[in-house]
């Protein structure tokens, strides 16, 4: 009944030993684990503040010490209007502004109550919960030092605003992110295994035998995909719209000329990958090394704030990290062009990398 099953098994060994691929079967999960498992953390602290302090006494400075001492807040810098307060929050270079006025120490030491004033984007549901929990139990605890316990003899009168999500809507949070980690995964199978099919099929020496360059032949393959890419993000917006009820407050000819740069970068991405794979199933591999980290390690689930370091540095390297950022901005806090062109920037430079670096492995491997 099993008749020959050793040699079978022999072969299966010898096999899985020369194939190139098999390092990756171990070597991936191992990454994945160590990646995510240092990454992945729910607990969001040291969220990116800029501070307007209108006070600038004693009493101030001492309030502003004790939000960074409560470990969720983190003071990446100081504005001179409320103007500017809004703006670091629009383009999200902060996710809180802290607003103390004028006569906050004056209040104080008169024994009146103190108000501050803490904006929070709204746009990430998860770290506005969690800004707004701080924020109100710094407040009590800060008035519990002074006098009394109800809300009228509260000292210091701490009070959140939620911008641009203030119902703390999570599909508002989640399906932009979604749009961008989507393209991101179907782009790059799209295109990881094109030349690799030509090449198994035979018909990659074909092409070359035509009067077509290189380069030429790497962007001829890639329109086809640029075109699909481009119908799907307009269909995904359109059933953001329509279906889940996100509005988009910024410009749609922005966020669809964005959409373009980055696709660019992620189907560089893709072929990239099919220049380095030889079969296949070693592009599926590698491709899922890629896949992961940009679903996981961009910010569209767990803040890249509560990251360790070395994680957080990676995530700079994901062209989703910078898409999801556009994604958000336009959509949810109606950023414009100057808040987003170094994303746009950025991105351009994936694409332009990609490009070179697919050419130059193309022609390696053909020699």
């Amino acid at each position: 009944m099993f008749r020959g099953l050793r040699a079978v098994l022999w072969k299966e060994v010898i096999h899985i030993r020369r194939d190139p691929a098999t390092r990756f079967v171990f070597a991936i999960p191992l990454i994945e684990l160590l990646i995510f498992g240092y990454a992945i953390d729910t607990d969001v602290k040291e969220i990116s503040t800029v501070v307007f302090d209108l006070d600038r006494r004693q009493e101030s400075r001492e309030l502003i010490e004790e939000f960074e001492n409560t470990r969720y807040f983190r003071v990446k810098g100081r504005v001179g209007s409320r103007e500017e307060l809004v703006q670091a929050i629009v383009s999200g270079r902060a996710k809180v502004g802290i607003m103390i006025p004028p006569d906050y120490s004056e209040n104080l030491v008169r024994g009146r109550q103190a108000q501050v004033q803490v904006l929070i984007d709204g746009s990430d549901s998860s770290i506005a919960t969690r800004v707004l929990n701080a924020s109100q139990g710094l407040g009590f605890t800060k008035s519990l030092e002074k006098e009394g316990l109800t809300p009228e003899l509260m000292a210091v009168d701490i009070r959140p605003r939620l911008l641009f999500n203030p119902n703390l809507e999570s599909a508002n949070f989640f399906v932009p992110g979604v749009i961008g980690v989507i393209l991101q995964v179907v782009t790059l199978f799209l295109t990881a295994f094109s030349i690799i099919r030509e090449r198994e099929q035979g018909t990659i020496e074909q092409l070359m035998v035509t009067p077509v360059s290189k380069g030429g032949l790497i962007v001829g393959k890639l329109i086809p995909y640029y075109a699909i890419g481009l119908i799907q993000t307009g269909l995904v917006l359109l059933v953001m719209v329509l279906l889940f009820r996100v509005p988009i407050h910024g410009s749609v000819g922005l966020l669809l000329l964005l959409a373009s740069i980055f696709l660019f970068s992620a189907l560089g991405m893709g072929i990239v990958i099919s220049t380095f794979a030889r079969t296949q199933g070693e592009a599926m591999q590698v491709s899922v090394l890629f896949m992961l980290p940009s679903v996981l390690l961009s910010g569209f689930v767990f803040p890249r704030e509560s990251m360790p370091l070395a994680i957080y540095l990676l995530s700079f390297l994901i062209p989703a990290t910078y898409y999801i950022e556009i994604l958000r901005g336009i959509i949810l806090r109606g950023a414009g062009w100057p808040a987003l062109w170094d994303e746009a920037l950025i991105l351009l430079a994936f694409g332009i990398v990609f490009m070179v670096v697919s050419v130059l492995r193309f022609k390696k491997q053909l020699e």
